[in-house]
């Protein structure tokens, strides 16, 4: 479980909130129910004064606020607590009045909540408008308008939701906006300078890459045609000027929702049209009706069976039926199907040509929502020499004595047949090679008469143990056929790789007498995953240098960060498969860089609080950019990119996570990142001595890092320098 980096992508965001209610019995309530969402930390206060007090020694995500107080209220009271605070405010009170509810939103309040005796509901409520905020910031929203004041008013209104803006003032210039950005709702105003605001919705949705994206209309012109027309070509809403902030702030978060829905369709839809490619190039498919009728077919289907696809699509799947096989086959599929249940099997088919070919079928119902089946697909992959090899040797091999000498000529057929398309060894139950054949003689480079009477352990890889070949060998002596991977040196040294099947022969005292191998050659397969999985590493390898690049640093770091890490995880004793995750996955820490502004993130100088706080979100936005993937390197990154600025103590961020509850990657990384940091010139800082950095790491046992890994570091502090000698920045 500690090595389980999808743990980590499971655990919340948790915001701090300050809860301002002079009723003990009301704060006591708000912060029972929201303590149940398990992701808020929260301080109560019970009037202004002590209020006060809480902001000028914490800082807040959120405050809820009662706007009548023992010693404040109203509107005067928001504008004090927001002149000690930019947390976002979400307001309480038991008064319904309309023109004080409309002037906070204008001042910035995030809700208006009315204690009555639906308030229970209300505090249910208070989660999931942060838990929306929470999610706004990867958002962007267009404002086409040509009035400075509302596109300010809007923005402002916007940005207090954690929307993204982009404000265009003509049409021209908000079609260009929208071409070079990602948009998810766009705000249009109908009395543009340079065009008629239908002209440009036309536009918009005439585009298939912008018709997805919900457009809300503003006017101040709310001419029945107008309207009529807007919704006629698309429009989510029409908000008439001067406009309700609740109103328009409600719309806004519908119209970002429907959006979020949109892009996981379309993102799911990209994931199922992969897997269809996936299976079309690999496996012979087709899709009938619910009475049989043929409705789909591709194109391993047409070549096997010799029909095309106009021939095929409506046909009954009899067209295919060869008449050998049995109707209880059929039967018997029927009925598996019938039950939602998928149904395998061989079946024999017919071509168009009056040939036949052999199948092993997986024939799946495809169920709706309402559980009833509404069509079902088939995959086969061929098996027709296979098939027709097993019948010609029981038709011709299992015969009297009188066709012996036919029956003998046609096993010495296939015996050839057998030599030319596989690679065959035999040994004798020392392990000593009696036999191979020229195929086997061709990939490893050698003569027959080199290979015969050697044991056939001489040929092994170096990497494979002893062991690893003896529990092949005790297989086999047990009786048992052995399937597997084997890799072998050639004579000039190289490696290949042989997908293997190992039978034993018994005479008929069930005595082994002989082994015999038979191997299909895999290297090129093997070479291209290789290939394939070195490429995604590099790929891995840039997107992390990507982010580095940004700040001015540079792609050495994410080099010597991942061998560091590499050796910290090897040495403290992670598995393989954790020790090889980390070292793809830790390039990637700060690739959430990308989405800090370059005025912050090349600041030479010190970086002030506010800009400080939007430097730390980068390990979010790492986390937000990779977590949803379904690719166990990128799960790694986003537990990486999410947890390695949190310290030992708690005190790092975004969570503020406490020891050993850090995921290890994390942990790791961190003295990694901050041991090569140090050591590294950055546009804010010289690179410190190796002293200097020492003493740090020390001094930092126990806070910053986890402490079991500085012991492990600093005892094998030279294998760290030659790494970070290896791959010194060239300056």
């Amino acid at each position: 479980m500690l090595y389980n980096c999808e743990s980590t992508l499971a655990e919340k965001e948790i915001y701090k909130i300050l809860v301002v209610e002079d009723s003990e019995l009301m704060n006591k309530t708000i912060c029972n129910m929201l303590r149940e969402f398990g992701c808020y930390k929260l301080d109560t206060t019970f009037d202004f004064k002590q209020a006060k007090l809480a902001l000028e020694k914490n800082i807040y995500d959120f405050i809820i606020l009662d706007l009548n107080l023992p010693d404040a209220y109203g509107e005067e009271l928001v504008k004090n607590i927001k002149s000690l605070s930019k947390s976002k405010i979400i307001v309480l009170t038991s008064e319904a009045d309309v023109q004080m509810r409309e002037s906070l939103f204008k001042n910035g309040v995030l809700d208006y909540l009315i204690k009555d005796k639906n308030f229970v509901y209300s505090i249910k409520s208070i989660d999931k408008v942060i838990k929306s905020v929470g999610k706004n910031r990867s958002n962007t929203i267009l404002i086409i308008d040509d009035s400075t004041f509302i596109c300010k008013q809007m923005q402002s209104i916007l940005n207090i939701r954690n929307y993204n803006t982009k404000i265009s003032k003509t049409a021209c210039s908000g079609m260009d906006t929208l071409k070079k950005n990602n948009i998810n709702t766009i705000i249009l105003d109908m009395e543009l300078p340079d065009r008629h605001g239908l002209e440009v919705l036309r536009e918009i949705k005439r585009d298939s890459r912008f018709s997805h994206i919900p457009v809300i209309v503003i006017s101040s012109n709310d001419n029945p045609e107008i309207v009529r027309e807007s919704f006629k070509l698309g429009v989510s809403y029409f908000i008439k000027k001067p406009f309700n902030v609740e109103e328009f702030t409600l719309k806004v978060d519908l119209c970002i929702n429907i959006n979020r829905k949109d892009i996981e369709i379309l993102h799911r839809q990209k994931i199922l049209d992969e897997y269809k490619d996936a299976v079309d190039d690999s496996a012979i498919v087709s899709k009938t009706d619910v009475k049989g009728n043929i409705t789909f077919v591709n194109d391993r289907f047409c070549e096997i069976s010799g029909f095309t696809r106009e021939e095929l699509i409506g046909q009954s799947h009899n067209i295919v039926r060869h008449p050998d096989m049995p109707t209880s086959i059929f039967k018997d599929m029927w009925k598996v199907l019938n039950s939602k249940k998928s149904w395998n099997g061989k079946i024999k088919n017919l071509k168009k040509d009056g040939g036949s070919y052999w199948v092993k079928s997986t024939i799946s119902p495809i169920i709706d929502y309402d559980g009833n089946i509404v069509e079902f697909i088939g995959m086969r992959t061929d098996i027709t020499e296979l098939e027709y090899i097993k019948q010609e040797l029981e038709d011709n091999l299992n015969v009297s004595n009188k066709n012996f000498l036919e029956a003998y000529k046609i096993s010495q057929e296939y015996q050839k047949a057998i030599e030319m398309t596989n690679i065959l060894v035999r040994l004798n139950t020392d392990g000593v090679i009696t036999y191979v054949n020229n195929q086997f003689c061709e990939v490893l480079e050698y003569e027959k008469e080199e290979l015969v009477g050697q044991n056939y352990s001489a040929l092994k890889d170096p990497t494979w143990s002893k062991e690893e070949y003896e529990l092949i060998y005790a297989t086999v002596k047990q009786g048992k056929i052995w399937n597997g991977q084997i890799q072998n040196r050639t004579k000039s040294g190289s490696l290949c790789h042989f997908e293997s099947t190992i039978f034993p022969i018994f005479d008929d005292d069930n005595k082994l007498v002989e082994i015999f191998i038979i191997r299909h050659d895999i290297t090129d397969i093997v070479n291209l995953h290789q290939e394939l999985e070195d490429t995604q590493k590099e790929i891995i390898y840039k997107m992390g240098e990507v982010g580095e690049s940004r700040s001015k640093e540079t792609g050495f770091h994410v080099k010597r960060v991942a061998q560091y890490s590499k050796l910290l995880a090897s040495l403290i004793g992670l598995d393989e498969k954790n020790i090889n995750l980390i070292y793809t996955a830790s390039p990637m820490h700060d690739i959430g860089k990308v989405g800090i502004p370059d005025s912050i993130l090349k600041k030479p100088g010190k970086l002030n609080a506010e800009e400080w706080e939007i430097m730390k979100t980068h390990s979010v936005i790492g986390f937000e950019i990779l977590k949803d993937s379904k690719r166990k390197i990128l799960k790694a990154a986003a537990v990486v990119s999410y947890t390695h600025h949190e310290k030992y103590d708690g005190s790092g961020y975004p969570n503020g996570t406490v020891g050993e509850k850090i995921h290890i990657f994390g942990r790791i990384t961190a003295v990694a990142d901050v041991f090569d940091a140090l050591g590294s010139q950055r546009v804010y800082k010289e690179a410190w001595e190796l002293d200097k950095i020492l003493d740090y790491m020390k001094n930092e046992k126990g806070k910053h890092f986890d402490p079991k890994l500085v012991d492990v570091f600093l005892e094998n502090l030279d294998k760290f320098l030659l790494i970070r000698d290896e791959f010194k920045d060239i300056l």
